[in-house]
């Protein structure tokens, strides 16, 4: 067992100082015979008579320490909130025994911001991007989660995480808080909602101080405010015009992948159209605006994407395109005969829907697949063959640039393989 000269006390510090100490840790401060911490954190202390190491170089400082513990030195390090917080713990644990560190947190950075925000944030996805790339963040964000914290640093600072979150074209809209110097005399706490984050990403990187959190809060879909229709392109509606599922926002056909699916459909006015598997409805809703005089069969087998179908339907004022609850191919049947069928999912019924639709659909008609899995291309493939149909491929590798601190970088979206095909002609002739 260690005595108590051997012991390293690792103390948290906040911005406010010793104010923010129990009496306990002050006193354990007092005792030090070394006090090891920032510029700023041993300026909390001016007139503690015993020595003070820097905390700079993190190597040289484990030399001082361990000298110091060799000579009998009651040592006490400061460090910025809870040690064991994305900290300075993890490295001291890496090169002292656990026996021979004792910690004392202080508030961290999340749990004061968060409080500060009046936000329970026991679900908050807590993230730090010190010395990291931004794209790490990509996956929280894809995956719409409800509250994230995010710990900066100087590159990878408030606008530069704004640029980076527009650059990703999301359906999942965030209030950010920008939280600073918290318990400090110069606190500060910015909101930008998401229709200012334009504002936030142009923004000069040092517009913030340098301790800060950032906060996110996904939006309720019911507070976004209207869209303005006059500003929306023709065609290629942005990702975000959606009202997604909260739990998988990324589920959607994504603008690019859209563009390609309209144009392989080869709409013609007045048309009947099949969209299985509709999800949120974007290619649902792409041909309704398009073709003001055909009608949309939007076919989705969950009562949220119904929903949402709907809402987005509301929202685009869009009023040729038709939902239908129920499960294909059994569903199909109730419906008028189509000229064109686009299938985004197939709920494990492909074969099955694909003998419904082959049926169905006039003779003349074209009708095109989105395959995100090997399996069901190859399926595919097999089905068209075996039925007599003409059918060609198209491979979607794509990917869209993304802002990282002053950078640009590639992300890729899922590849998927498109399939468009039309029964063959037999000449009798």
């Amino acid at each position: 067992m260690s005595n108590q000269a051997e012991i390293i006390r690792v103390v948290g510090i906040g911005l406010d100082g010793v104010l923010g100490l129990t009496d306990k840790v002050r006193q354990l401060i007092e005792q030090a015979t070394v006090l090891v911490g920032s510029d700023r954190h041993l300026s909390y202390f001016p007139h503690h008579p015993g020595k003070k190491i820097i905390l700079g170089n993190f190597l040289d400082a484990i030399i001082d320490i361990r000298h110091g513990l060799q000579n009998g030195e009651k040592i006490a390090i400061l460090v910025s909130g809870d040690p064991l917080f994305f900290g300075l713990g993890r490295l001291l644990l890496e090169n002292f025994p656990r026996k021979q560190l004792q910690f004392y947190p202080h508030l961290n950075s999340v749990q004061l911001a968060f409080n500060k925000l009046k936000i329970p944030w026991q679900d908050a996805k807590l993230f730090s991007v010190h010395g990291r790339s931004l794209i790490e963040l990509t996956s929280l964000l894809q995956q719409g989660e409800e509250k994230i914290a995010i710990l900066t640093d100087g590159n990878n600072n408030p606008s530069a995480i704004a640029r980076f979150y527009q650059s990703l074209e999301l359906p999942t809209p965030y209030d950010f808080w920008i939280c600073e110097n918290l318990e400090a005399p110069q606190e500060k706490i910015y909101h930008f909602s998401g229709e200012e984050i334009g504002t936030l990403a142009g923004l000069s990187d040092g517009s913030f101080a340098p301790l800060n959190v950032v906060i996110l809060i996904r939006q309720n879909p019911l507070n976004q405010p209207p869209i303005p229709l006059q500003s929306l392109p023709l065609i290629g509606l942005p990702d975000q015009t959606f009202l997604s599922f909260n739990d998988r926002p990324g589920l959607m056909t994504k603008r690019e992948i859209r563009l390609m699916i309209l144009g392989e459909l080869a709409l013609h006015p007045g048309q009947i159209i099949w969209d299985i598997g509709a999800g949120t409805g974007s290619v649902s809703l792409e041909i309704g605006r398009l073709s003001p005089s055909s009608r949309v069969y939007a076919i989705e087998k969950t009562a949220m994407g119904i929903t949402l179908i709907q809402q987005n339907c509301q929202r685009l004022q869009v009023n040729n395109v038709i939902s239908v609850h129920g499960t294909a191919p059994e569903i199909l049947h109730q419906l008028p005969q189509p000229q064109r069928i686009f299938i985004g999912g197939s709920g494990g019924n492909l074969i099955k829907i694909l003998d419904v639709c082959g049926d169905k659909i006039t003779p003349n008609g074209i009708i095109v697949l989105a395959l995100a899995t090997v399996e069901h291309f190859h399926q595919s493939v097999d089905w068209f063959s075996q039925n007599n149909w003409n059918y060609r491929l198209l491979q979607l590798s794509i990917s869209r640039s993304v802002a990282v601190g002053k950078y640009t970088r590639f992300s890729p979206l899922n590849p998927v393989t498109l399939i468009t095909a039309n029964r063959l002609t037999i000449d009798n002739g």
